[in-house]
C-alpha cells in the first residue's frame, strides 16, 4: 500500500529525459493539432503536442517538469518514487487501443490516433497524493465525456470501470515472485463523476506526449480526488450498473475508499491529511507545507456531486 516517503530527490537520481523516452514511438498524425513522429520511428524525445489552453487553470507555480516526470507512483514499474522513470524505458506505448464496452449502445475499440483526433486542450490542475504531497501539473487531453458520448451509455449504466495494461515483460513491477498489487490495476468512478467537465483523459504533460512513467499513452486525471484514482496506461473502459472493483480499495478498504475525494477532515489511519508538502518549491516540510483544501480546491465545481452523502463514511 502507499507509504509516505520524504519527497527529496537528488538530481543525480533523476533519469535524463532522452534516456527514458528513447524507445518511445508515435503514430503519424496531424489531427487535433498533434505534431508527431512517423510510424515506427524511434523517438529520442517525446512528441510535441500543440493544444489551446483550456479554461481550467490555477494561479499557482507549476511543479518543475523534472519532478513531475521523476517522482511518481506507478507500481507496475516498481514501488520506489524513482522506479517508474528508471524502469520504464522498455515499455512500448504504441501501437495502442482502448476498448470501451459494457452498458453502451456502441461498444468499440479506439486506436490511439482516433483519440488524438479528439479536440485537445491544456489544463493546469493541482494533484494531491494520498501520501500528503502535491504538485501543480499542466496536462493535455480531452474530457472523458467526449469519449463516452461516442459509445452512448445505456440508461442502466451507473459506473465507469478502468483497467491498466498487463505486460510483465515490459513492466518489471508486474513480474517476479513479489507482487505488490493484483494486476491489472483497476479504478472506477460513478457515471456522473466520469462525465463531470473536470474529468480528463490525458495524453500529454508539459506540452509533450506522456512519458512512460506518467502513464503513456493515456491516463485518467480527476483533480479533486487523490492521485491513486488517476489510473495510467488505460486499455479498457467499461460501463457497469454496480460499483466496479478498485485496486487500493480492495487491497486495504479501511485506508483507501472508493471515492477517494481529497478531504483534510478525514485522516489516513497512519497520517494526517490536513496538510501537504508541495513538491518542487525548494524547501522541505517548511515553506513547502500548506493546508490541504477540501476537494483539493475544486469544491465549487464538484461538491454538488456528493450532496447529502456522509463523506466520512463514503471516503
Amino acid at each position: 500500500m502507499p507509504v509516505y516517503r520524504p519527497p527529496r530527490i537528488a538530481s543525480s537520481e533523476i533519469t535524463p529525459e532522452a534516456c527514458f523516452l528513447s524507445r518511445r514511438t508515435f503514430l503519424a498524425t496531424t489531427a487535433g493539432g498533434v505534431l508527431s513522429l512517423g510510424a515506427g520511428a524511434a523517438a529520442a524525445q517525446a512528441a510535441a503536442l500543440v493544444a489551446p489552453k483550456g479554461k481550467y487553470t490555477v494561479d499557482e507555480d507549476l511543479t518543475p517538469e523534472a519532478d513531475v516526470t521523476g517522482y511518481n507512483n506507478f507500481y507496475e514499474f516498481g514501488t520506489g518514487k524513482a522506479d517508474p522513470a528508471a524502469n520504464s524505458a522498455d515499455f512500448k506505448p504504441t501501437p495502442w487501443t482502448v476498448k470501451v464496452d459494457g452498458l453502451v449502445s456502441k461498444p468499440r475499440e479506439f486506436g490511439l490516433e482516433e483519440l488524438l483526433a479528439l479536440p485537445l486542450e491544456e489544463r493546469v490542475y493541482r494533484m494531491r497524493c494520498v501520501e500528503a504531497w502535491s504538485m501543480v501539473i499542466p496536462w493535455t487531453g480531452f474530457p472523458l465525456a467526449a469519449l463516452l458520448d461516442q459509445v452512448e451509455p445505456l440508461g442502466s449504466a451507473k459506473y465507469v470501470s478502468f483497467e491498466t495494461v498487463v505486460r510483465p515483460e515490459q513492466m518489471p513491477g508486474q513480474s517476479g515472485f513479489f507482487q505488490p498489487l493484483p494486476w491489472p490495476y483497476r479504478e472506477g468512478l460513478r457515471l456522473d463523476e466520469a462525465r463531470h467537465p473536470l474529468t480528463l483523459l490525458s495524453v500529454g504533460v508539459y506540452g509533450k506526449t506522456l512519458p512512460n512513467q506518467n502513464g503513456a499513452p493515456i491516463r485518467l486525471v480527476t483533480p479533486w480526488k487523490y492521485g491513486f484514482k488517476g489510473i495510467k496506461s488505460i486499455v479498457r473502459i467499461s460501463l457497469t450498473e454496480t460499483p466496479p472493483p478498485s485496486t487500493w480499495n480492495l487491497s486495504a478498504p479501511s485506508e483507501y475508499g472508493f471515492y477517494a475525494n481529497v478531504n483534510p477532515a478525514v485522516d489516513h489511519p497512519r497520517w494526517s491529511q490536513a496538510t501537504e508538502n508541495r513538491i518542487g518549491g525548494g524547501g522541505f516540510f517548511g515553506a513547502n507545507r500548506r493546508d490541504t483544501l477540501p476537494f483539493n480546491g475544486y469544491a465549487d465545481e464538484v461538491a454538488g456531486l456528493y450532496a447529502g452523502m456522509d463523506l466520512r463514511a463514503n471516503f
